[in-house]
């Protein structure tokens, strides 16, 4: 049987935490700040959980 590979493209922008949740980081934040409200850039940065519906597939495209 052959192996199944990673998702490159997944595996760039998704991680596994420690306890096995994957997170990722949030959308619009990275460029073109000076036109974003303050309140926006503060809700985009850092990272966020991947909803439960989501998690299966992309666990089958990161290989877990």
């Amino acid at each position: 049987m052959p192996k199944q590979k990673t998702h490159k493209g997944t595996a760039k922008r998704v991680r596994v935490t420690g306890s096995g949740k994957l997170v990722r980081e949030h959308t619009n934040n990275q460029h073109k700040f000076e036109v974003k409200s303050s309140s926006r850039k503060r809700r985009v940065s850092g990272i966020g959980v991947l909803s439960p519906a989501d998690s299966p597939r992309m666990k089958k495209l990161l290989g877990l």
